[in-house]
């Protein structure tokens, strides 16, 4: 069925790739600027922080220093990000710079970015469906990322968060383990990819495991690839000492840190080079059972002495929040919830993205055990798809990376339907052709699925949407006018307000929902949901001059809000305690000053 004599894209492939491109980057693009005209680009509070951090950068905070000098005021909070991602924006937005203003050079750079991005995902999903497929999955490989909802959402004009670039990394990261197997050199690549998507974000872990095991399962099926097993682990050990170098300063290179790149994950890679290159250079034991449990003891051993070294972060990387916010505010998240929960929640989206999964994990497996000429690459692929299938379960917010694996398998069975369907041109092998493209073509099944919920609601997944919408207001350029003529000062505000309030506006603020910010979390709860008195005292403590929020936010309707005396209550009723001074002039926030 597939061609493995042809896993390059051709001249006339390139077509479709940059065709296919331009009609999606042109549809985000109008979508985004034009047709949702009024709607603040840069929606996600993430995407906000991240262009306050990238024009803090421009305008000369050091490479080392992640502070963010302007939240948790007066004592400023740590961002853990990596400047990796601020490097090109920064350039972007220096030189959209030398043309406009600084508004309209923001808008432009948060509107490039993720397009540029997504040619190059579109690139890379090709490429790693034809290394499979042959040249006959080209058409699924370079239409399906464009029609999945989780890739799409993270691709959109504004989204400038690290997410997408982590779905670059990761696919990028299993088209090189799929060329390492025919070209053992490419080993050294996968490795250097996993470095540096794990020191992007925590969040590409489950593919740095899968990357792992794909290499070690890789020598227990074929010890004669033992060459890939060195290459692969020490470009993973080398790329992230060189990514904790890059990160920070000298003096900070042995400081534990559990939720991001740290002497923590240089420990494991460079523990995972050893074990690799050890084994590499040992006669293969003859029974593959012997080579696998020779890496598992390794790599027991190895994770034993990490949890020796650093037992801090055996519990992840909240395990040193407050044990209050772990309950109240991180387990509240909703992306952060399993996917059996989403069901309920966010039925249309859990649907949509894990009936895809679940299909091409059957696919995968099926093309596994019908072509033993590819069943490494095959094997490869399973292991990406399990892992991240794993994080996708226990966490619904994981299917944007689940579905970077699943593309390969879906055109596979959409190729093999096809080929059904030429060789008897019926209608039940025309409705599997199309079934296989309805099932993969998310945008598609998302329509369907949503309209079938909205016969049966629930109510559930409706005030979880109605919730989102209401802050957009809140969060639009136009909202922050007034307090943007105002001159430098402290606010406290409503946790989700924080991002947008430092991108909009030159004042400094208590909250923005960032687990560093543990003091300044703590106090905006403790702020609006205690009594109006200990508010006051916060307010003292910290200096503050303004309280800003906008009554249509969810977090103005949390649980001090029935609780007499508490500053949610007060407001509410429309009754502030006396040492607020209400100064709004119309629009969605309520601007306070807070007096003596």
């Amino acid at each position: 069925m597939s061609d493995p004599i042809q896993p390059n894209a051709g001249r006339y492939d390139w077509l479709w790739i940059a065709g296919i491109w331009v009609l999606a980057a042109t549809a985000l693009l109008w979508r985004g600027l034009v047709t949702n005209t009024g709607m603040p680009l840069f929606v996600d509070t993430d995407d906000a922080m991240r262009m306050v951090v990238v024009r803090d950068f421009l305008a000369g905070q050091g490479w080392y220093d992640l502070t963010q000098h302007r939240l948790n005021t007066p004592f400023g909070a740590e961002i853990h990000w990596s400047r990796l991602i601020d490097l090109p924006l920064a350039a972007l937005l220096w030189l959209a710079g030398r043309f406009t203003d600084p508004t309209n050079a923001l808008l432009f750079t948060g509107a490039v970015w993720p397009v540029l991005l997504l040619g190059g995902l579109l690139w890379l999903s090709t490429r790693t469906t034809m290394e499979l497929v042959g040249r006959a999955g080209l058409l699924p490989g370079v239409v399906l990322p464009v029609l999945s909802p989780a890739i799409l959402a993270e691709f959109v004009p504004g989204r400038v968060d690290h997410h997408n670039v982590i779905i670059l990394l990761s696919m990028a990261t299993l088209l090189a383990s799929l060329i390492a197997l025919r070209r053992p050199g490419a080993a050294w690549i996968a490795g250097l990819l996993a470095a540096m998507s794990l020191s992007v974000a925590l969040e590409a872990a489950p593919v740095v495991v899968a990357a792992i095991l794909a290499f070690g399962l890789g020598y227990v099926f074929d010890p004669g690839r033992a060459r890939t097993l060195w290459r692969f682990g020490l470009g993973l050990g080398g790329g992230l000492a060189l990514m904790l170098v890059l990160t920070r300063p000298p003096a900070r290179w042995l400081e534990a840190a559990c939720d991001m790149i740290s002497p923590v994950f240089v420990l494991a890679g460079l523990l995972v080079g050893l074990a690799f290159g050890g084994v590499s250079l040992l006669p293969p034991p003859r029974r593959a059972m012997w080579r696998l449990a020779l890496l598992g003891v390794l790599g027991l051993a190895s994770g034993a002495v990490v949890a020796l070294v650093y037992p801090q972060c055996l519990g992840g990387p909240y395990a040193a929040l407050d044990p209050w916010l772990q309950e109240n505010w991180i387990a509240a998240i909703v992306e952060a919830k399993p996917w059996h929960t989403s069901l309920f929640d966010l039925p249309a989206y859990a649907i949509t993205v894990g009936a895809p999964v679940f299909l091409a994990l059957a696919a995968a497996v099926l093309a596994f055990w019908r072509e033993p000429g590819k069943r490494l690459g095959w094997l490869t692929l399973l292991v990406f798809l399990g892992c991240t299938t794993l994080i996708m379960l226990a966490q619904i917010r994981g299917a944007r990376l689940t579905i970077v694996p699943t593309i390969p398998a879906a055109a596979w069975l959409i190729v093999s339907a096809r080929q059904v369907y030429l060789a008897r041109p019926r209608i039940l092998p025309a409705l599997g052709l199309m079934g296989t493209w309805l099932v993969f073509s998310g945008v598609v099944l998302s329509l369907v699925v949503g309209g079938v919920m909205n016969l049966l609601p629930d109510g559930r997944a409706q005030a979880l949407s109605a919730a989102r919408a209401s802050k957009i207001p809140c969060l639009a350029s136009e909202a922050f006018a007034e307090l943007r003529a105002l001159p430098p000062t402290t606010v406290m505000n409503p946790i989700d307000l924080g991002s947008h309030l430092l991108l909009e506006t030159p004042h400094a603020v208590v909250a923005a929902p960032y687990h560093r910010n543990e003091a300044g979390v703590l106090d905006a709860f403790r702020f609006f949901n205690r009594p109006a008195e200990e508010a006051r005292q916060i307010a003292a403590a910290r200096g503050l001059d303004l309280l800003v929020t906008c009554p249509a936010m969810p977090e103005m309707r949390g649980p001090g809000l029935d609780q007499p005396g508490t500053v949610l209550n007060l407001l509410a009723a429309g009754t502030p305690p006396p040492w607020l001074e209400d100064i709004s002039q119309g629009g969605p926030l309520k601007v306070y000053a807070i007096t003596p």
